[in-house]
């Protein structure tokens, strides 16, 4: 089962996972790009900058997953796209405490709710972004 066949609101443990071993991979991919563009001076540099970005990502992933969902639980209002606005800045918030940046945060916070938001929305009304073309 995926993300979106599970129920809104419900099976929170379960959605949570799943944001969080997308994050993780993402983290990982993520940071083996930048060890391949930036060059460690030694393999325990390599080593730490993986743990640090994929740890980070992966604790992003759970955020987002546990607030969004629990947010649909206690507002009663499971397909509402601000479950997600606030899953997103929740994760946002989190990241720019990480860099201790206001400036990081409310950014991040207001850029991963709205991707979120108009993730939640898309999915709700069919949206497309690839696919076959209209003839």
């Amino acid at each position: 089962m995926g993300y979106w066949d599970l129920e809104e609101g419900k099976d929170c443990v379960e959605k949570t996972w799943i944001t969080t071993k997308l994050a993780t991979a993402l983290g990982l991919v993520g940071s083996a790009y930048h060890i391949v563009l930036f060059k460690p001076d030694t393999a325990m540099q390599a080593v730490q900058r993986a743990t640090t970005a994929t740890v980070t990502m992966a604790s992003l992933g759970a955020i987002f997953g546990i607030t969004t969902c629990l947010t649909a639980h206690a507002r009663d209002a499971p397909n509402d796209p601000l479950n997600y606005f606030i899953g997103g800045c929740a994760a946002g918030v989190v990241l720019g405490t990480r860099t201790h940046s206001a400036m990081t945060g409310t950014t991040a916070c207001l850029g991963l709710g709205a991707l979120a938001m108009f993730t939640k929305i898309g999915k709700m009304e069919g949206w497309k972004i690839t696919g076959e073309p209209k003839l």
